[in-house]
């Protein structure tokens, strides 16, 4: 666990963007951590943006980034955080840098700073050599092409961050709202952090290892489409559901349809169900009252410990955690 010194100033926090910067990456740490006061409504952290000569950067979003300063800011900051880049950046297409900019990052690095990133923004510090070694996050739509890039850093895309000590690393977009939560909870305690993500309406806490929730594209419906199938289990996931039953709804063998349901949603038929029940279970969580061991046969799981199980493995939490982080009885 990395140990914060305690500071009687505002932690200073350098944000570091590169052309193409994602726009809600440069924007949102600012509010987060100028949310984060202390019970005097100090604010306990100052964030500055700072690019490559302290010049005007393009961002995804159409518009043009103005910074107050340059890289030297890097070397002032308590905590490095590299916003992400979008998809057609050199550094994501290639791994190519600006040398001042990797010079910069290693030099904060090993000094006192923290050093953070957001979504793509680990493709920058993997390309400075500062993930090597590390376990580390990305977007996980990035992640066979950063694997092809940094084979030396231990990737894991199913989390929502990944917190190393003095690297820590996130997944996209909203992930980084939960990092930055946690570097507030970290430095000054849950109190904060959880008033923090009050004024800034969003969730106060999601842990790390939770799952993101990964699209796997499903084809387009055709004649011999197994969607009938598909259709008339989510109106039976309370039910026992198997393959024979299925295949038998779909008009097929057990084997032209085991092949048809592979081909059309990218998963087995136990296991697509099995992410339907959890969907369902998550749905129910969030939106009654219902207990935990009801929760389980409406969703087709049976008892609530297959259910904990399930949620566990695939979400990494369990189904009391999740209720209490996605829902609020005001």
């Amino acid at each position: 666990m990395w140990k914060n010194r305690a500071m009687s100033r505002p932690r200073l926090i350098a944000v570091l963007a590169l052309d193409d910067v994602v726009a809600f990456d440069l924007g949102m740490p600012a509010q987060i951590f100028h949310a984060a006061m202390d019970e005097r409504e100090q604010r306990l952290y100052r964030v500055r943006i700072c690019t490559p000569g302290g010049r005007p950067v393009r961002s995804n979003a159409g518009f043009t980034v103005t910074p107050e300063r340059g890289l030297d800011l890097l070397a002032e900051a308590d905590i490095v955080l590299v916003a992400g880049v979008h998809y057609s950046s050199p550094v994501m297409t290639d791994g190519t840098l600006d040398q001042a900019v990797r010079d910069a990052l290693v030099t904060a690095a090993q000094g006192r700073a923290r050093i953070m990133s957001i979504c793509t923004g680990a493709f920058i510090l993997a390309s400075a050599g500062l993930l090597d070694g590390y376990r580390a996050t990305t977007h996980w739509a990035h992640a066979d092409g950063f694997r092809r890039l940094y084979p030396h850093v231990e990737l894991d895309p199913d989390v929502l961050f990944v917190d190393e000590g003095p690297i820590l690393t996130s997944a996209g977009v909203g992930a980084g709202v939960d990092l930055c939560l946690q570097v507030v909870r970290d430095d000054h305690g849950s109190g904060v952090a959880n008033m923090a993500a009050r004024r800034c309406v969003v969730p106060p806490w999601r842990p790390g290892g939770q799952s993101q929730f990964i699209v796997r594209p499903i084809p387009e419906v055709s004649d011999t489409s197994i969607a009938r199938a598909r259709n008339w289990a989510l109106e039976n996931l309370s039910n026992a559901l198997d393959l024979r039953t299925l295949s038998a709804e779909a008009k097929m063998s057990t084997r032209t349809f085991t092949r048809r349901f592979r081909e059309e949603t990218g998963l087995s038929p136990r296991k697509w169900i099995t992410q339907q029940r959890v969907d369902r279970a998550r749905h129910l969580l969030e939106t009654t009252d219902l207990g935990i061991d009801q929760v389980a046969r409406h969703s087709g799981f049976g008892t609530g410990a297959a259910l904990r199980q399930q949620m566990s493995a695939t979400l990494g939490v369990a189904p009391s955690t999740y209720r209490a982080t996605f829902r609020s009885d005001g």
